[in-house]
């Protein structure tokens, strides 16, 4: 294809494309089940601490998953606690004329991102200093149902 036919786009509508495309999508799944994504931002803790829990509870049924953050002795477990149940939120929200108890649903996927840093000195020996990194992190969990999920690799 030449290059005098490919029109360039603003940025705006481009954007502007993809949300109406975005809508299109949305009415087109209207009653069907759905994904859903929730995101738990700057929680102060390390991600290599949240990412001990996010793995145990990753590909597990929703009722499985909390039972086990529920009873995990880790710090973090609580905030992801919190999260899932946010999520299970979301998604009655979303699908009203589905009962949950008959929906499946699982923890299709969980990441936990690095946050901002808070930077501190600590006094060191010989009148030098030593920079302690205090860390955060982002959680996004997405809960799916698994006869959708299987529905479409069937297909």
């Amino acid at each position: 294809m030449p290059m005098e036919a490919v029109k360039k786009l603003k940025k705006s509508v481009k954007i502007r494309l993809q949300k109406e495309a975005n809508k299109k999508l949305r009415e087109e799944n209207k009653g069907k089940i759905s994904a859903v994504k929730s995101s738990l931002r700057n929680i102060p803790t390390s991600p290599r601490k949240m990412r001990l829990v996010a793995d145990m509870i990753r590909g597990q049924r929703v009722s499985l998953a909390l039972n086990i953050l529920r009873f995990d002795g880790h710090a973090a477990s609580k905030h992801i606690e919190k999260l899932l149940l946010t999520s299970i939120a979301d998604w009655q929200t979303a699908n009203e004329e589905v009962n949950i108890e008959e929906a499946n649903l699982f923890v299709s996927e969980i990441y936990v991102d690095g946050a901002r840093m808070l930077k501190r000195l600590r006094p060191a020996p010989q009148g030098r200093a030593h920079r302690i990194r205090k860390r955060s992190n982002h959680v996004t969990i997405v809960i799916d149902n698994y006869k959708q999920n299987s529905e479409e690799t069937n297909n």
